[in-house]
């Protein structure tokens, strides 16, 4: 009797944790987080392709990070609002205004989700935006074309409109020092943990197959803690 008690409490158990639901996981990003036809809103630009491309292998959005890390670590995705070139700051390449792009403009759209992963600021870096001086609050328009600046203010609007949500912030392996110094200090300052990758292989700057599940293995060690 005692053995057919303990079974049942077993089955019980295992039944009750596999009821419980997926953490669902948004994502704010740039072109390392597009597929064709899988971000939001559909307007955004994408660099990844079903029908692939010459500089790239990925061709099939299985193959992406966000895919592999919900079918290989058991989250489930909710908004991918990631948008190709996309800058944290106002600032894009050749100096023009990404405002409408810009990860500080795109925040706001992020569903109702338990994990909020950003992954961004290698456009900043690459499109040498301006750094700007650190600044908590109080920003002026002008002041969120600086990299420095609207990066706080990303955080700040985050925490602000999604309470008690786990962020993090995914680090690109190939930045700038600016960059690098600029996103560790202002997530200390909002107690957002960063997720430096490393050796992520790459084709064209972008990552590759191989880099995709890199990327997949690194975040979800990262946020299953």
């Amino acid at each position: 009797m005692k053995k057919f008690l303990s079974f049942i409490m077993f089955f019980v158990a295992v039944v009750s944790i596999s009821a419980q639901p997926k953490p669902t996981v948004a994502i704010l990003g740039d072109s390392y987080s597009t597929f064709e036809g899988y971000v939001e809103p559909s307007g955004n630009e994408v660099w990844y392709f079903a029908s692939g491309r010459d500089y790239t292998d990925v061709n099939d959005v299985r193959q992406t990070w966000w895919q592999r890390l919900a079918r290989e670590h058991g989250y489930k995705i909710g908004v991918n609002n990631s948008y190709s070139g996309a800058t944290i700051s106002r600032t894009g390449y050749r100096g023009e205004d990404y405002t409408d792009r810009a990860f500080i403009t795109r925040m706001n759209n992020l569903g109702n989700p338990d994990i909020i992963l950003v992954f961004g600021a290698t456009n900043d870096s690459w499109a040498k935006v301006p750094m700007g001086e650190y600044k908590y609050s109080g920003w002026t328009p002008q002041e969120l074309f600086d990299f420095r600046p609207a990066m706080a203010k990303l955080l700040d609007g985050l925490q602000t409109r999604y309470p008690n949500v786990r962020i993090y912030f995914i680090l690109n392996d190939i930045l700038s020092d600016d960059i690098n110094e600029s996103v560790d200090t202002i997530c200390k300052k909002y107690g957002v943990e960063v997720i430096k990758l490393k050796n992520i292989d790459k084709k064209s700057g972008h990552p590759s197959v191989e880099g995709m599940g890199q990327i997949a293995s690194q975040v979800a060690d990262a946020i299953g803690k």
